[in-house]
């Protein structure tokens, strides 16, 4: 979740080859979704890429669907508000899910804050979709209603082929604030005796990160779904696009040098976890004041100069190269 709310809560609780060509050669621009060049390539129309917000995403690849951190209710918690209430009670709106989300076979998960997390259950019980992520991640699904046998447990380091959809596993960290915590750590090594009710009682559980193949015809996209991670875990992934998770401090040394190094200069770098999640998602996305965008994007664009940088919105369905394919109103 946002190191927003770790600021507020402390007081109280305490394959390159499909993208490399194009990118390399040139510095490459800050390319806004509003203002990029609809793509025509072949590879293309095999996959669509959305962003959900937050850290969210939707891929869809020839008619298959994979979500990743699917938050769309975005109830209130007072974290934008300067008022953040723990006791907030989880909710989900079964129509604003079912307008986003297609029908999901596939169902990645970070970790089990309620950013990440609460709209899973629903998810999971109305599609069928298999849900892939931690051990807390499983018993808290389990204690919501979600059929075990549909929840698969990693730890990172899986290479899971779910039929030509290639997921990569790797062992992540989560984000952490000026005072270097963050909201509701913990594990769960069991379900909790009755369904979590507020989003206190859904702990992080530990974090992972994704890397997901799409078919033959790629893309390999990176998802975070936090601003931290683990360098041995990721060094080598070489993703096309990475989906990078926008820090709200510095508590992490050289976050953003290391990750990209890491990574071997991603093609495109996509920046999330910014947005205020607390606004619908028929609005245009609204910053978190907590997070300086423009100076991550500098930041990227200084260490990764051959990386094409694209800003996403809520609206736009991009191809595999982070291009529009369609762009609504």
């Amino acid at each position: 979740m946002s190191d927003t709310a770790d600021t507020q809560r402390d007081p109280m609780l305490g394959r390159r080859s499909l993208l490399r060509g194009a990118a390399l050669g040139a510095a490459a621009p800050l390319l806004p979704a509003a203002t990029a060049t609809a793509s025509t390539s072949k590879s293309s129309a095999s996959a669509s890429l959305r962003w959900l917000g937050t850290s969210g995403w939707r891929i869809d690849v020839d008619g298959r669907t994979v979500l990743f951190d699917p938050y769309l209710t975005r109830f209130k918690t007072g974290l934008f508000d300067g008022a953040f209430r723990a006791d907030t009670e989880l909710s989900t709106d079964p129509e604003v899910v079912r307008e986003h989300i297609g029908a999901p076979e596939l169902v990645l998960v970070s970790h089990s804050h309620w950013d990440h997390l609460a709209d899973v259950p629903y998810i999971a019980k109305s599609t069928g979709a298999r849900v892939v992520g931690t051990e807390t991640t499983y018993h808290l699904l389990v204690a919501f209603g979600v059929d075990p046998g549909q929840i698969s447990v990693v730890k990172g380091g899986e290479v899971l082929d779910f039929d030509g959809i290639i997921v990569e596993v790797a062992a992540g960290l989560h984000s952490r604030n000026k005072k270097y915590a963050y909201f509701a750590p913990g594990t769960l090594d069991t379900p909790p005796a009755a369904p979590p009710r507020t989003i206190a009682e859904l702990p992080e559980g530990d974090t992972l990160a994704f890397q997901v193949t799409a078919g033959s015809g790629g893309p390999s996209a990176f998802l975070m779904g936090a601003s931290d991670f683990s360098e041995r875990a990721v060094q080598g992934l070489r993703p096309d696009l990475a989906m990078v998770a926008v820090p709200s401090s510095t508590a992490t040394h050289h976050y953003v040098p290391r990750l990209l190094r890491a990574l071997g200069g991603p093609g495109v770098v996509v920046p999330v976890h910014w947005d205020n999640f607390e606004k619908p998602l028929s609005e245009p996305p609204h910053r978190d004041p907590s997070m300086d965008l423009d100076g991550f994007l500098a930041q990227v664009h200084r260490e990764s100069p051959a990386s094409r940088i694209v800003v996403p919105d809520y609206r736009t369905v991009y191809c595999a190269d982070m291009r529009p394919r369609l762009q609504t109103s």
